[in-house]
């Protein structure tokens, strides 16, 4: 609470560490909390909005949320009253009830516990590929340890754990697989603003209908007795809202040492969380609904929680992120976007936020390998954005989504510019990977074009006109790439040869029939960026 464990950016840029307090404190003064791994900043993120949740006791109704937006203000008399109140509890290193630990957690035989359970950047069983070697791995300061053990309890891998001393499920001293932490499942987003002042606030849902629901069973893990090495009864352990949610002990966790530094960590199982329909409580995922579960359970719909996809840049996905128009007819939507973009379009229609606000959506997730046991990939990607693009049947979110969809088009016909010149080279397999690689270099140009497209849309622009321009910033760029990939291909794919098409015709493939169909394929994809007659007059 008072230590200084939470890595800031100023305003500045520059880096430095604030305690709990603090970051309420300098809310303002702060851009955002920038933690070594994306996973660690939104696990320590969901903690404050814990305490700010709890100091404003809701907040209780939207007018109470919108006095504290517009005021640009943080009531942090009652932040540091609530926070007195529980001091105790936040003691990493308290003998009865250290933080997010279990004091007496043992395993029926002694062991020594390294660093690597608790590090999540440290490859379990190949410590080699790291920064972290010999005396990095001995020891680290409380202050490192308790932001890995915040995102040991959120992002923990599956597998099998540390039996604990008293835990039924413990067998053999084991114990097994309950699956991974609870941000683990998730395709988590939230909103960053200028200041970590308006992050806070833009991911704080008032108690109102649609959006966070009270329950006076719901209380954090702090205010209630202290964790044991059994899992909690269903009775008693929830969720029973935000509360509860943001703060779930996934683990049953024992941290080794003293204030010079910890040593070791003790990992074992603590609370399952099934996700399955926890959409109305949950507001920092993307859902969809689950084929094989509804199957299965011979009901509709039923909703999961939706990683990102990490092969691919946020923007890619553009549709899947954004609140969608609710489907013809009585079909369930088949996905849904975080409540807390759906929030932030509610304000922008009622005009709590002005059509010029412009948010900075963040999504952050996982991928785990071998059974779940090892994280495999950390995935991290922001997009700038104006508010108008949340709202559903927004002109602007329309132009949006088309355009990203118009990149995919355009970016598909180079693939096949790649692959017809591979077999006029003479290539029997028209998949050799230069299509693959053409594609690759094409996202990468675009990946900038888009996020500074998509930064510029305002509530003054027209929609028509920008995706025009889009699509010839997008041309201009695959067409280039495209004249490159035909100067490279060499004389035996200037001379070509026959082959068969996809409908089995005979066709004789070389660089200028394959530059060809670029061309009219291009043009297709893009009809937009076609030149106006007022435009080729300006170009003579």
């Amino acid at each position: 609470m008072d230590e200084t464990w939470i890595p800031v950016l100023d305003a500045a840029g520059h880096r430095r560490d604030l305690s709990l307090r603090e970051i309420f404190d300098h809310a303002g003064g702060v851009r955002v909390i920038a933690c070594e791994l994306p996973t660690q900043t939104f696990a320590i993120l969901r903690l404050a909005l814990t305490i700010l949740h709890r100091a404003t006791d809701g907040p209780p109704s939207e007018a109470a949320w919108q006095a504290l937006w517009r005021d640009r203000r943080l009531p942090i008399s009652d932040i540091d009253d609530y926070l007195a109140e529980f001091r105790d509890r936040f003691d990493l290193l308290h003998p009865e009830h250290p933080f997010y630990q279990v004091a007496d957690l043992q395993a029926a035989k002694d062991s020594i516990y390294g660093l690597e359970r608790l590090i999540a950047d440290v490859p379990n069983g190949i410590p080699f590929l790291t920064t972290r070697a010999g005396t990095g791995m001995a020891s680290i300061s409380p202050a490192e340890a308790a932001r890995w053990l915040v995102h040991c309890q959120a992002y923990d891998p599956s597998g099998i754990k540390t039996g604990a001393v008293g835990d039924p499920r413990v067998k053999g001293g084991k114990g097994y697989p309950i699956g991974v932490a609870t941000l683990g499942g998730l395709g988590g987003v939230y909103l960053e603003g200028a200041t970590l002042l308006e992050t806070l606030l833009l991911n704080l849902l008032p108690v109102a209908p649609g959006w966070q629901r009270a329950d006076e069973r719901d209380a954090p893990v702090w205010e209630r007795a202290p964790q044991t090495s059994t899992e909690e009864a269903d009775a008693t352990r929830g969720p029973f809202g935000l509360l509860s949610l943001y703060t779930w002990q996934s683990r049953r966790v024992r941290l080794f040492g003293n204030a010079s530094g910890i040593t070791g960590a003790m990992i074992s199982n603590g609370d399952r969380l099934d996700w399955q329909d926890r959409h109305l409580l949950e507001p920092m995922s993307v859902w969809g609904r689950s084929a094989p579960r509804e199957r299965e359970q011979k009901r509709t719909p039923i909703y999961l929680p939706r990683p990102h996809d990490h092969s691919r840049a946020l923007w890619r996905g553009l549709q899947t992120l954004l609140p969608a128009p609710p489907p013809p007819g009585a079909e369930p939507p088949q996905r849904l976007s975080p409540m807390v973009l759906q929030r932030l379009a509610r304000l922008t229609v009622t005009g709590v936020i002005g059509p010029d606000f412009q948010a900075r959506t963040r999504a952050v997730s996982v991928t785990y390998g071998t059974q779940q046991a090892v994280v495999d990939e950390v995935f991290s990607d922001a997009l700038t954005m104006n508010v108008l693009l949340l709202v559903e049947h927004s002109e602007l979110r329309a132009a949006a989504v088309s355009a990203a969809e118009d990149a995919e088009k355009a970016v598909g016909t180079l693939r096949r510019l790649a692959e017809n010149l591979a077999r006029a080279a003479g290539s029997r397999d028209a998949d050799s990977g230069e299509a693959a690689r053409a594609a690759e270099r094409a996202y990468a140009v675009l990946d900038r074009l888009f996020r500074d497209w998509l930064a510029g849309l305002g509530p003054d622009s027209d929609p028509v006109a920008e995706r025009a321009a889009w699509q010839r910033l997008v041309h201009r760029a695959v067409r280039r790439l495209g004249d490159e990939l035909i100067a490279a291909a060499g004389p035996a794919a200037w001379i070509g040869r026959s082959g068969t098409d996809r409908a089995g015709n005979t066709v004789h493939y070389s660089s200028s029939q394959a530059d060809a169909w670029f061309r009219r394929g291009l043009a297709k994809a893009l009809p937009m960026a076609a030149d106006t007659p007022q435009q080729k007059e300006e170009k003579v």
